[in-house]
């Protein structure tokens, strides 16, 4: 498994400008407020308190950096659809995630959190609709597993990808999470490690 041994904050800042110049994977967690970003983040890296999680949603207005095993980089980006933030904030927050995923050469891809209690929302789809036509590479992490029955899991991923195929040829990588149960760790990170170990035999060849 790509188990974690270390996990350290390197740097928050609003501008892509000013992201670490090293050129090392990076990948992105992104989605809407109050979908268990920072739970997830935690879970993941198995630290209580990496990522800052609040009862407020739309704490995260920052792009926010993690160091990983000295190897990669996992990047907590500001959700879309603030409740709570003026327009003003929100197309400025925009301004800066579309900058970030246009401009960043290192990101190898993003991951949508999308939690698996709701049906599908227009705002995740048309956040997925914009990385596909920007060809930016994506997963989709299916957050608060444990609030569901097994069954009802399945149903919902199912509708989920019926609803993805309506526009897509074929269906990104998906995973099923729960922060709370350490649900799907694993296969989050196996992903990224199994990601890493490919892009390094590229470089070597």
């Amino acid at each position: 498994m790509g188990k974690i041994k270390s996990a350290e904050f390197v740097v928050s800042n609003s501008e892509v400008a000013k992201c670490p110049k090293n050129p090392i994977p990076e990948y992105a967690f992104i989605g809407r407020s109050n979908v268990g970003k920072s739970s997830l983040i935690n879970m993941l890296t198995d630290r209580k308190s990496l990522a800052k999680t609040s009862g407020r949603p739309g704490k995260t207005q920052l792009i926010n950096h993690f160091i990983i095993n000295d190897s990669w980089y996992l990047v907590d980006l500001p959700g879309y659809g603030y409740a709570r933030v003026s327009k003003t904030s929100k197309k400025k927050f925009q301004k800066f995630i579309t900058n970030y995923f246009e401009q960043r050469q290192q990101l190898v891809s993003a991951f949508v959190l999308v939690d698996i209690r709701h049906k599908p929302q227009p705002i995740d789809l048309e956040f997925i609709q914009y990385l596909g036509e920007s060809g930016i590479p994506f997963g989709i992490i299916f957050t608060k597993a444990d609030k569901l029955k097994p069954k009802a899991i399945e149903r919902y991923v199912e509708d989920y990808c019926q609803q993805l195929l309506k526009t897509w040829e074929e269906l990104p990588p998906y995973f099923i999470t729960s922060s709370s149960k350490k649900i799907g760790q694993e296969d989050v990170l196996n992903f990224i490690k199994a990601t890493n170990e490919e892009i390094e035999q590229l470089r070597n060849q």
